[in-house]
């Protein structure tokens, strides 16, 4: 149930959610929760290998209520789920969806930390930034450039997820508004998404 502390700022306009090794998993318990409503897009970063095609968003479609696809260049994101291609960082602009091909952060492309850096320089206090599951430390910059914007972060509970070094360096970072188990992240952006 979200508390005094997490319900600060206007409504959510934008979700990012990024996840690493343990992601899928996460993903998928996190998105089958959230309410066939929610109106503000979700845009999803999963670390993924350069090499063949993500079954991603047919893995988040069939998992829960929103439509899940992968992320469109040039489109403007409506409500559901928009996930960044293989080799691809999933940037946001007022003009809509970039996918870049610019250099790899933390040897990765795609990679969360610029997602979340665009989010925050497009939707300000209107972004929200989770990081879920996995190695490695990408998404702590970015929930700190989100909350720097006004915007707010969530961070899974580091002893639920399958890896929890990302979710530890977020916490380390300062980043969280809240860190919390994935049945409750659904809920508090639930009602973010509300306000």
């Amino acid at each position: 149930m979200p508390d005094a502390a997490t319900t600060r700022g206007p409504p959510a306009e934008l979700v990012v959610i990024g996840a690493s090794a343990g992601g899928v998993e996460a993903l998928k318990e996190l998105v089958a929760m959230l309410p066939v409503t929610l109106a503000c897009p979700v845009l999803v970063v999963l670390h993924l290998s350069a090499r063949g095609r993500s079954m991603l968003p047919a893995i988040l479609d069939r998992a829960g209520p929103l439509e899940a696809r992968v992320a469109v260049h040039g489109a403007w994101p409506g409500a559901g789920v928009h996930v960044a291609p293989v080799d691809r960082h999933l940037l946001i602009s007022s003009d809509g969806l970039l996918l870049d091909t610019g250099p790899k952060e933390h040897g990765l492309r795609p990679a969360i930390d610029p997602t979340m850096r665009s989010a925050a320089a497009t939707f300000g206090p209107g972004a929200v930034g989770v990081v879920l599951s996995g190695t490695g430390h990408d998404g702590a910059e970015g929930l700190s450039a989100i909350r720097e914007a006004g915007g707010r972060s969530l961070v899974q509970d580091p002893a639920q997820a399958l890896y929890a070094a990302m979710p530890e360096h977020a916490i380390a970072a300062g980043a969280p508004d809240a860190v919390l188990p994935l049945t409750e992240l659904s809920a508090q952006l639930a009602a973010w998404a509300r306000r």
